[in-house]
Protein backbone atom coordinates (compact mmCIF):
# COMPACT_ATOMS: atom_id res chain seq x y z
CA UNK A 1 0.00 0.00 0.00
CA UNK A 2 2.58 2.37 0.98
CA UNK A 3 4.39 1.66 -2.32
CA UNK A 4 0.93 1.96 -4.34
CA UNK A 5 0.48 5.61 -1.99
CA UNK A 6 3.86 6.64 -3.13
CA UNK A 7 4.08 6.09 -6.93
CA UNK A 8 0.02 7.71 -6.86
CA UNK A 9 1.25 10.95 -5.10
CA UNK A 10 4.26 11.09 -7.30
CA UNK A 11 2.21 10.74 -10.53
CA UNK A 12 -0.28 13.36 -9.37
CA UNK A 13 2.11 16.19 -8.33
CA UNK A 14 2.98 16.76 -11.78
CA UNK A 15 -0.10 18.78 -12.60
CA UNK A 16 0.37 20.90 -9.64
CA UNK A 17 3.26 22.52 -11.29
CA UNK A 18 0.93 23.77 -14.59
CA UNK A 19 -1.56 24.72 -12.32
CA UNK A 20 1.04 27.38 -10.29
CA UNK A 21 2.65 28.43 -13.41
CA UNK A 22 -0.84 28.18 -15.62
CA UNK A 23 -3.02 31.21 -11.71
CA UNK A 24 0.20 32.90 -12.43
CA UNK A 25 0.29 34.06 -15.94
CA UNK A 26 -3.15 33.91 -16.10
CA UNK A 27 -3.40 36.54 -12.97
CA UNK A 28 -2.04 39.04 -15.02
CA UNK A 29 -4.27 39.05 -17.58
CA UNK A 30 -6.99 40.15 -15.54
CA UNK A 31 -5.08 43.87 -15.70
CA UNK A 32 -2.83 45.87 -14.63
CA UNK A 33 -3.73 46.76 -10.39
CA UNK A 34 -2.13 50.14 -10.32
CA UNK A 35 -4.77 51.03 -12.56
CA UNK A 36 -7.34 49.78 -10.24
CA UNK A 37 -5.82 51.18 -6.70
CA UNK A 38 -4.64 53.94 -7.97
CA UNK A 39 -6.48 56.87 -8.80
CA UNK A 40 -6.44 58.80 -11.88
CA UNK A 41 -4.84 62.09 -10.83
CA UNK A 42 -2.06 59.77 -9.62
CA UNK A 43 1.64 61.04 -11.31
CA UNK A 44 4.00 59.05 -12.95
CA UNK A 45 6.34 59.13 -9.61
CA UNK A 46 3.15 57.10 -7.27
CA UNK A 47 2.30 54.96 -9.78
CA UNK A 48 5.83 53.58 -10.32
CA UNK A 49 6.71 53.96 -6.58
CA UNK A 50 3.37 51.51 -5.95
CA UNK A 51 4.68 49.13 -8.81
CA UNK A 52 8.20 48.78 -7.65
CA UNK A 53 6.63 48.74 -3.64
CA UNK A 54 4.47 44.78 -4.98
CA UNK A 55 7.43 43.84 -7.58
CA UNK A 56 4.86 44.69 -10.54
CA UNK A 57 7.47 47.07 -12.80
CA UNK A 58 9.94 43.55 -12.81
CA UNK A 59 10.41 41.20 -15.60
CA UNK A 60 7.15 39.21 -15.68
CA UNK A 61 9.69 35.90 -15.65
CA UNK A 62 11.55 38.31 -12.17
CA UNK A 63 8.17 37.95 -11.08
CA UNK A 64 7.69 34.26 -11.60
CA UNK A 65 11.39 33.26 -10.11
CA UNK A 66 10.63 35.76 -7.06
CA UNK A 67 6.74 33.48 -6.16
CA UNK A 68 8.27 30.36 -7.28
CA UNK A 69 11.18 31.44 -4.78
CA UNK A 70 8.44 32.05 -1.88
CA UNK A 71 6.64 29.17 -2.14
CA UNK A 72 9.04 26.72 -1.17
CA UNK A 73 8.98 28.57 2.42
CA UNK A 74 5.40 28.66 2.34
CA UNK A 75 4.86 32.02 1.35
CA UNK A 76 1.84 33.48 -0.48
CA UNK A 77 2.59 36.70 -0.15
CA UNK A 78 -0.26 39.59 0.80
CA UNK A 79 -3.13 40.91 -0.42
CA UNK A 80 -3.31 44.11 -2.02
CA UNK A 81 -6.76 44.98 -0.57
CA UNK A 82 -5.86 44.37 3.39
CA UNK A 83 -2.63 43.68 3.82
CA UNK A 84 -3.29 40.37 5.17
CA UNK A 85 -1.21 37.02 4.30
CA UNK A 86 -2.65 35.35 1.24
CA UNK A 87 -2.63 32.51 3.00
CA UNK A 88 -4.07 33.56 5.98
CA UNK A 89 -7.10 34.68 3.73
CA UNK A 90 -8.05 31.69 2.19
CA UNK A 91 -7.20 29.54 5.44
CA UNK A 92 -10.06 31.60 6.51
CA UNK A 93 -12.21 30.78 3.61
CA UNK A 94 -11.61 27.49 2.96
CA UNK A 95 -13.47 25.58 5.98
CA UNK A 96 -17.10 27.46 4.94
CA UNK A 97 -16.48 25.79 1.29
CA UNK A 98 -15.22 22.42 2.68
CA UNK A 99 -18.52 22.33 5.19
CA UNK A 100 -20.81 22.90 2.16
CA UNK A 101 -19.62 20.53 -0.70
CA UNK A 102 -18.80 17.71 2.69
CA UNK A 103 -22.29 18.05 4.10
CA UNK A 104 -24.17 18.64 0.38
CA UNK A 105 -22.21 14.99 -0.62
CA UNK A 106 -22.90 12.93 2.66
CA UNK A 107 -26.89 13.90 1.83
CA UNK A 108 -26.27 13.05 -1.96
CA UNK A 109 -24.88 9.76 -1.00
CA UNK A 110 -27.02 8.88 1.44
CA UNK A 111 -30.10 9.69 -0.09
CA UNK A 112 -28.72 7.99 -3.86
CA UNK A 113 -28.05 4.95 -2.18
CA UNK A 114 -31.26 4.47 -0.68
CA UNK A 115 -33.06 5.45 -3.93
CA UNK A 116 -30.85 3.45 -5.88
CA UNK A 117 -31.31 0.51 -4.27
CA UNK A 118 -34.99 0.72 -4.12
CA UNK A 119 -35.50 1.40 -7.84
CA UNK A 120 -33.09 -1.33 -8.73
CA UNK A 121 -34.82 -3.86 -6.47
CA UNK A 122 -37.94 -4.14 -8.64
CA UNK A 123 -36.35 -2.95 -12.20
CA UNK A 124 -39.49 -1.03 -14.45
CA UNK A 125 -41.74 -1.14 -11.35
CA UNK A 126 -43.01 2.44 -10.41
CA UNK A 127 -40.56 3.44 -7.87
CA UNK A 128 -37.87 2.88 -10.18
CA UNK A 129 -39.68 4.97 -13.15
CA UNK A 130 -40.39 7.47 -10.83
CA UNK A 131 -36.80 7.30 -9.70
CA UNK A 132 -35.11 7.30 -13.00
CA UNK A 133 -37.64 10.41 -14.33
CA UNK A 134 -36.21 12.45 -10.95
CA UNK A 135 -32.59 11.32 -11.07
CA UNK A 136 -32.20 12.08 -14.97
CA UNK A 137 -34.55 15.63 -14.24
CA UNK A 138 -32.10 17.18 -11.22
CA UNK A 139 -28.95 16.04 -13.32
CA UNK A 140 -30.12 17.92 -16.44
CA UNK A 141 -30.34 21.14 -14.52
CA UNK A 142 -28.15 23.54 -14.39
CA UNK A 143 -27.09 24.74 -10.84
CA UNK A 144 -27.43 28.49 -11.20
CA UNK A 145 -30.23 28.42 -12.81
CA UNK A 146 -31.92 26.78 -9.64
CA UNK A 147 -29.92 28.58 -7.68
CA UNK A 148 -31.58 31.82 -9.42
CA UNK A 149 -35.00 30.45 -9.22
CA UNK A 150 -34.65 29.42 -5.71
CA UNK A 151 -33.87 32.96 -4.48
CA UNK A 152 -36.43 34.18 -6.89
CA UNK A 153 -39.39 31.41 -5.12
CA UNK A 154 -38.40 30.91 -1.63
CA UNK A 155 -36.66 34.12 -1.13
CA UNK A 156 -38.53 37.10 -3.03
CA UNK A 157 -41.75 35.76 -3.45
CA UNK A 158 -42.28 33.81 -0.69
CA UNK A 159 -40.05 34.88 2.11
CA UNK A 160 -39.18 31.58 3.50
CA UNK A 161 -35.76 31.56 3.20
CA UNK A 162 -32.96 33.84 3.32
CA UNK A 163 -30.95 34.80 0.23
CA UNK A 164 -27.78 35.15 1.41
CA UNK A 165 -25.24 35.03 3.97
CA UNK A 166 -24.73 32.45 6.69
CA UNK A 167 -26.55 34.51 10.01
CA UNK A 168 -29.15 32.85 11.24
CA UNK A 169 -29.94 29.77 11.87
CA UNK A 170 -30.20 26.10 9.44
CA UNK A 171 -32.22 27.69 6.98
CA UNK A 172 -29.39 30.24 5.74
CA UNK A 173 -28.01 26.79 4.31
CA UNK A 174 -31.18 25.23 2.96
CA UNK A 175 -30.77 27.29 -0.90
CA UNK A 176 -27.12 26.64 -1.97
CA UNK A 177 -27.06 23.08 -0.48
CA UNK A 178 -29.94 22.08 -2.63
CA UNK A 179 -28.25 23.99 -5.30
CA UNK A 180 -25.58 22.09 -5.29
CA UNK A 181 -27.17 18.81 -4.31
CA UNK A 182 -29.40 18.51 -7.04
CA UNK A 183 -27.10 17.30 -9.75
CA UNK A 184 -24.81 15.19 -8.00
CA UNK A 185 -27.83 13.24 -6.40
CA UNK A 186 -29.44 13.15 -10.35
CA UNK A 187 -26.75 11.67 -11.33
CA UNK A 188 -25.26 8.96 -7.94
CA UNK A 189 -29.02 7.97 -8.32
CA UNK A 190 -28.69 6.59 -11.78
CA UNK A 191 -25.11 5.13 -10.90
CA UNK A 192 -25.68 3.28 -7.97
CA UNK A 193 -29.61 2.18 -9.93
CA UNK A 194 -27.30 0.75 -12.35
CA UNK A 195 -24.30 -1.00 -10.77
CA UNK A 196 -26.86 -2.38 -8.23
CA UNK A 197 -29.42 -3.74 -10.82
CA UNK A 198 -26.02 -5.93 -12.25
CA UNK A 199 -25.05 -7.13 -8.76
CA UNK A 200 -28.26 -8.03 -7.91
CA UNK A 201 -28.60 -10.49 -10.83
CA UNK A 202 -25.39 -11.36 -10.35
CA UNK A 203 -23.99 -15.12 -9.46
CA UNK A 204 -22.51 -14.50 -6.16
CA UNK A 205 -26.46 -13.07 -4.57
CA UNK A 206 -28.27 -16.09 -6.04
CA UNK A 207 -25.84 -18.29 -4.10
CA UNK A 208 -26.49 -15.40 -1.12
CA UNK A 209 -30.18 -16.25 -1.71
CA UNK A 210 -29.92 -20.12 -1.84
CA UNK A 211 -27.92 -20.04 1.60
CA UNK A 212 -30.79 -18.62 3.21
CA UNK A 213 -29.23 -15.17 3.52
CA UNK A 214 -32.07 -12.84 4.07
CA UNK A 215 -32.93 -9.64 1.39
CA UNK A 216 -31.32 -7.28 3.62
CA UNK A 217 -27.80 -8.91 3.57
CA UNK A 218 -27.93 -9.76 -0.33
CA UNK A 219 -28.76 -6.15 -1.28
CA UNK A 220 -26.65 -4.32 1.34
CA UNK A 221 -24.03 -6.57 2.84
CA UNK A 222 -23.42 -8.69 -0.97
CA UNK A 223 -24.99 -6.60 -4.08
CA UNK A 224 -24.17 -2.62 -2.85
CA UNK A 225 -20.09 -3.59 -1.68
CA UNK A 226 -19.66 -4.67 -5.30
CA UNK A 227 -21.39 -1.95 -6.55
CA UNK A 228 -19.45 0.44 -4.72
CA UNK A 229 -16.74 1.16 -7.18
CA UNK A 230 -18.44 2.72 -9.81
CA UNK A 231 -20.34 4.89 -7.52
CA UNK A 232 -17.30 5.55 -5.74
CA UNK A 233 -15.70 6.47 -9.10
CA UNK A 234 -18.93 9.50 -9.67
CA UNK A 235 -19.29 9.93 -5.74
CA UNK A 236 -15.13 11.17 -6.09
CA UNK A 237 -15.51 13.63 -9.26
CA UNK A 238 -18.67 15.00 -7.99
CA UNK A 239 -16.76 15.56 -4.58
CA UNK A 240 -13.98 17.17 -6.07
CA UNK A 241 -16.30 19.13 -9.21
CA UNK A 242 -18.30 20.71 -5.85
CA UNK A 243 -15.18 22.23 -4.50
CA UNK A 244 -15.11 23.98 -7.83
CA UNK A 245 -18.57 24.40 -8.41
CA UNK A 246 -18.88 26.23 -5.40
CA UNK A 247 -17.87 29.32 -7.25
CA UNK A 248 -21.17 29.96 -8.74
CA UNK A 249 -23.04 29.07 -5.55
CA UNK A 250 -21.14 30.99 -3.28
CA UNK A 251 -21.10 34.35 -5.43
CA UNK A 252 -24.91 34.15 -5.87
CA UNK A 253 -26.37 33.22 -2.60
CA UNK A 254 -22.96 35.22 -1.03
CA UNK A 255 -21.07 32.96 0.94
CA UNK A 256 -18.34 33.59 2.73
CA UNK A 257 -16.15 30.51 1.26
CA UNK A 258 -13.29 30.37 -0.97
CA UNK A 259 -15.24 30.22 -4.11
CA UNK A 260 -16.42 34.15 -3.04
CA UNK A 261 -12.96 34.74 -2.29
CA UNK A 262 -11.68 34.00 -5.62
CA UNK A 263 -14.87 36.33 -7.54
CA UNK A 264 -13.33 38.98 -5.50
CA UNK A 265 -9.68 38.64 -5.77
CA UNK A 266 -10.14 38.96 -9.74
CA UNK A 267 -12.05 41.26 -9.80
CA UNK A 268 -10.00 43.38 -7.64
CA UNK A 269 -7.10 41.77 -9.47
CA UNK A 270 -5.85 40.92 -5.90
CA UNK A 271 -2.88 38.82 -7.32
CA UNK A 272 -1.30 37.10 -4.19
CA UNK A 273 -4.56 35.89 -3.00
CA UNK A 274 -6.35 34.30 -5.91
CA UNK A 275 -2.82 32.73 -6.69
CA UNK A 276 -3.18 31.22 -3.08
CA UNK A 277 -7.15 30.14 -3.33
CA UNK A 278 -6.18 28.68 -6.41
CA UNK A 279 -2.93 26.93 -5.71
CA UNK A 280 -4.35 25.52 -2.13
CA UNK A 281 -7.76 24.53 -3.72
CA UNK A 282 -5.57 22.42 -6.04
CA UNK A 283 -3.66 20.69 -3.34
CA UNK A 284 -7.22 19.75 -1.70
CA UNK A 285 -8.46 18.49 -5.07
CA UNK A 286 -4.92 16.38 -5.28
CA UNK A 287 -5.25 15.37 -1.77
CA UNK A 288 -8.77 14.21 -2.23
CA UNK A 289 -7.81 12.63 -5.06
CA UNK A 290 -5.73 10.43 -3.23
CA UNK A 291 -7.85 9.70 -0.73
CA UNK A 292 -9.85 8.06 -3.55
CA UNK A 293 -7.72 5.89 -4.88
CA UNK A 294 -6.79 4.59 -1.84
CA UNK A 295 -10.71 3.85 -0.92
CA UNK A 296 -10.08 1.92 -4.86
CA UNK A 297 -6.80 -0.24 -3.49
CA UNK A 298 -8.77 -1.11 -0.41
CA UNK A 299 -11.96 -1.90 -1.99
CA UNK A 300 -10.32 -3.80 -4.59
CA UNK A 301 -6.31 -5.08 -4.96
CA UNK A 302 -5.90 -4.98 -8.49
CA UNK A 303 -6.25 -1.55 -8.29
CA UNK A 304 -2.54 -0.73 -6.31
CA UNK A 305 -1.07 -2.96 -9.44
CA UNK A 306 -2.11 -0.53 -12.41
CA UNK A 307 -0.55 2.78 -10.91
CA UNK A 308 2.68 2.87 -12.77
CA UNK A 309 5.99 3.37 -11.03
Amino acid sequence: MLTFLRRRVVSSAIPLVFVVLGVFCLARLTGNPVNLYLPLSATPEQRAEFAAAHGFDQPIVTQLADYLTSLLVLDFGESLRTGQPAAEMVLAAFPATLQLAGVTMLIAIAGAVLLGCAAAYRPNSLADRVASILSMTAASIPDFWFAIMGVLVFGVTLEWLPTSGVSGGPEVWILPIATLLIRPFGVLVQVVRGAMVTALAAPYTKVARSKGASEKRVVFGHALRNAAMPALTVAGDLTIGLVNGAVVVETIFGWPGIGKLMIDSILQRDFAVLQAAVLITALTIFALNILIDVCYALLDSRVRQTVPA
